[in-house]
């Protein structure tokens, strides 16, 4: 994993999303990506067990789209739409964003570099492909409920409006998007996740880029992947650590961001809090989902940090070099709660270093960078070499 992988992915925390419309808050490419993603999972929960459904390459999937989404900025939807339509120059833009990215996912492992490249030319009608793509529409019209209020009347608002009718009218053969015109609580549950949108990272700091509690969740859930993915762990392990990465802040939204200085203040607070956050989500979030989803929700968001196994049916605590020489293979739902806990500070030293670039005067920044930069040197966990990582930067 190199720096400038890294760096690039905070690229779409500065990425300002419906630029050319009036906008009561700011919304960014990051966030909206981290959202399409949690909706992937709940269209793609529907989809689990049919004939062609893929986990890794719905994963997969969404991190090819958000960089390519990264190069091309700001392309207006119909003007890429007209693009696409053009397969010669469809494929020249591609050509183009390939080389501009190369650089950054060689790193990464021919492997994942040659993937992204024939990701483009692969049938959009897959069904991968197509839970992507309905998340994408969601995702975006989520957004655009917002804008609409803002811009009543406004240039190209009845259009738009229109063409996004049209569009979430190609996936009613998904069940899951069937479910959410259907039914008010799932939609609640999309809601309730894409307010994590406006809470804020490091609100006690004048922050540059500002890093959102959902986008910070996509950083981890894809850096957990792609380490998961280098020291060759098995596709449910690696699965189950991206989306514990995914929804690991998840309570958050019932609580708030409530900074670790202050959690460990106060002897006992920090359990007590995680007692609250358990009934609160109880209470608040597994209602909204169907009941047979409620043990890999419990998975992503209680004791997220622990890595655990199934043995008899029953969660066992492993450690990741023992998952690794021991349970590492599908049947024991390995998770790797070690390695999502330092992609977690190591997203959060990430932030401190950018802003610090961007000009930003810090004590808080300069003394959680270095604290980090202790904390890691020289370490290795589950494999993976976090120690030289920090050396990067």
């Amino acid at each position: 994993m190199r720096k400038a992988f890294i760096l690039k992915i905070y690229d779409g925390a500065t990425m300002q999303r419906w630029n050319d419309k009036i906008r009561p808050v700011e919304l960014r490419e990051l966030d909206k990506q981290a959202h399409k993603m949690i909706i992937a999972w709940f269209l793609g929960k529907f989809e689990e067990g049919k004939e062609g459904f893929d986990w890794g390459e719905v994963i997969e999937g969404g991190l090819f789209e958000f960089l390519h989404r990264l190069v091309i900025t700001d392309l207006k939807p119909q003007v890429f739409d007209r693009i696409k339509g053009d397969q010669a120059r469809y494929k020249q833009l591609n050509e183009w964003v390939f080389e501009r990215l190369e650089p950054i996912l060689s790193p990464l492992g021919t492997g994942l570099n040659e993937r992204f490249r024939g990701y483009f030319d692969q049938s959009d009608d897959t069904i991968n492909k197509r839970v992507l793509s309905a998340a994408h529409f969601y995702a975006t019209q989520w957004e655009f409920n917002i804008i609409e209020r803002a811009n009543p009347g406004g240039y190209e608002m009845p259009e738009i409006k229109v063409l996004l009718q049209e569009r979430q009218e190609r996936y009613y053969d998904l069940k899951g998007i069937q479910h959410l015109a259907l039914y008010g609580k799932y939609r609640n549950f999309i809601d309730l996740c894409g307010q994590l949108r406006f809470q804020l990272r490091w609100g006690h700091v004048n922050m540059i880029p500002r890093t959102s509690v959902l986008g910070h969740m996509l950083v981890v859930a894809l850096l957990s992947y792609l380490f998961s993915r280098e020291i060759d762990a098995c596709p449910k392990r690696s699965v189950n650590n991206y989306f514990t990465g995914l929804f690991h802040d998840l309570p958050e939204v019932l609580t708030r961001d409530i900074i670790s200085p202050v959690k460990r203040s106060i002897e006992g607070l920090e359990e007590l809090l995680k007692t609250y956050e358990r009934e609160l989500m109880e209470k608040e979030v597994f209602n909204l989902i169907p009941p047979a989803w409620h043990e890999d929700m419990q998975m992503y968001t209680e004791n997220e940090f622990s890595s655990i196994v199934t043995l008899d049916k029953k969660i066992r605590p492993a450690d990741s070099d023992t998952i690794t020489a021991a349970y590492n293979d599908d049947t024991y739902n390995p998770r790797d709660g070690e390695i999502v806990r330092a992609v977690d500070h190591l997203a959060a030293f990430v932030e401190a270093h950018v802003a610090l670039e961007n000009g930003v005067n810090s004590k808080e920044l300069l003394g959680a960078k270095k604290t980090f930069l202790e904390q890691y040197r020289g370490k290795i966990i589950g494999g993976v070499r976090f120690g030289e990582l920090y050396e990067d930067f």
